[in-house]
């Protein structure tokens, strides 16, 4: 998983996601009045926008702890700005009726893209995450000049269909598996290593002149969990993502945690032992391309998401068998996590048909009531509330993140 930090890239509209170079990193960031007023700004909007609905601005100043005339003037300048709208007033109290406030959903948009072994997902984005375009294109190690080429085809046909406002658009955000050319896989072409090596954010900074932002799947998943989807009402949680790998993403106290190099979270690759007794990564055993493979070794076909959903009856013995595998194999290593970072939720998200994912969740939830006599504190596993295209989502939310949501580093004048 990469950073959130700029790095030195001096090619224009690109923003690269890199980790902290110093040992003491943010103990020793300071900060100053216009960034503080920037991180106020930024407090402001996330409480406007968690509320889910009209929100008065002595609601704001009781949820901030800022003083009313600074809420006043912010609530102005974003009003100004038009990400905020009024929407009517609160009746019933004394004296002038309170104006109420929403955020604006066409106040900002971004495109979101999410590059896989399996697939290619683009989404379009409005400024309260709803999906106002999506189209996704099931193909196997697709080749970055087949990807640049979908990907400026369907950025057309959003500008032509005005699914947003380009004049909005603040940023392209993409996520991607770290070594995506490197994890070997079954079927992988020789020439996909290319993914490896290449500047991923410069392949699309010409598409459009916005910022493109680059950041592992995971963890655009985890972060775009935490600012539109349960993290609104969950501090710390743990995210899992199944695809056509695994992955996952920490995120404690509301701020995204990478760890030292940026993978927190990370459990594809733990060494676990199948029915033979052969060693295999949790990956092998537990992600999309595992499931097709699971089910091919019966003679049952599926290559697609789309797929699994179609499967008849008579499929749902093996698919049963497969679930209560991942949850066999998955167990130890989110009791671990649980124990060690004592989170309020885990939740898991992916191209996993949702179904499949409540049904794990509900054979995992059981593991671990089986376990509340040990350990008091263990988290419920939920289906992520971004479950669907929860990377290309992610990814769109990305550029939100960056120049309105409140973020750490938004404080930090190193970096």
């Amino acid at each position: 998983m990469g950073a959130d930090q700029r790095g030195g890239d001096e090619q224009v509209g690109t923003v690269r996601l890199e980790p902290r170079g110093h040992a003491l990193g943010d103990s020793l960031s300071g900060t100053n009045l216009e960034r503080a007023g920037d991180h106020n700004q930024r407090v402001t909007l996330q409480a406007i926008r968690a509320a889910g609905g009209p929100i008065t601005r002595a609601d704001i100043t009781e949820l901030t702890g800022l003083t009313a005339p600074a809420i006043a003037n912010i609530t102005k300048r974003l009003l100004n700005e038009g990400m905020i709208l009024k929407a009517g007033r609160q009746l019933g109290g004394r004296g002038q009726p309170a104006t109420k406030l929403v955020v604006n959903p066409d106040g900002a948009f971004s495109i979101g893209l999410n590059i896989d072994r399996d697939h290619i997902a683009i989404v379009a984005l409005d400024f309260v995450g709803n999906v106002r375009a999506r189209v996704c294109r099931e193909v196997h190690f697709a080749m970055p000049d087949e990807v640049v080429a979908f990907f400026r085809t369907e950025v057309d046909r959003i500008v032509a269909d005005k699914a947003i406002d380009m004049d909005r658009l603040i940023g392209i955000g993409i996520g991607i598996p770290d070594d995506l050319g490197r994890v070997p896989v079954a079927n992988r072409p020789d020439a996909y290593h290319i993914w490896s090596e290449i500047d991923v954010a410069a392949l699309f900074a010409e598409v459009l002149p916005v910022p493109v932002y680059v950041e592992n799947d995971a963890a655009a998943a985890s972060i775009g969990e935490m600012q539109f989807g349960h993290g609104l009402r969950h501090r710390s949680f743990i995210y899992t993502i199944i695809s056509a790998g695994l992955g996952g993403g920490l995120v404690i106290d509301g701020h995204y945690y990478r760890g030292a190099d940026g993978r927190s979270g990370e459990i594809g690759f733990l060494p676990v032992t199948d029915e033979n007794g052969q060693a295999q990564t949790l990956e092998d055993m537990v992600s999309l391309y595992s499931l097709y493979d699971y089910l091919r070794k019966a003679g049952i076909n599926a290559s697609t998401p789309e797929d699994l959903e179609g499967l008849g009856d008579s499929a749902w013995a093996r698919v049963d068998a497969w679930l209560d595998r991942a949850a066999d194999k998955l167990f130890e290593p989110f009791l671990v996590m649980s124990c060690a970072i004592n989170p309020e939720a885990h939740f898991i998200g992916g191209r996993l048909p949702a179904t499949y994912i409540e049904q794990l969740c509900n054979r995992l939830n059981r593991k671990f009531a089986a376990y509340q006599g040990r350990i008091k504190t263990l988290p419920p596993v939920m289906r992520a509330d971004l479950a669907v295209d929860a990377a290309a989502r992610g990814a769109g939310i990305l550029p939100f993140n960056d120049r309105f949501l409140p973020i750490r580093e938004a404080l930090m004048k190193t970096g």
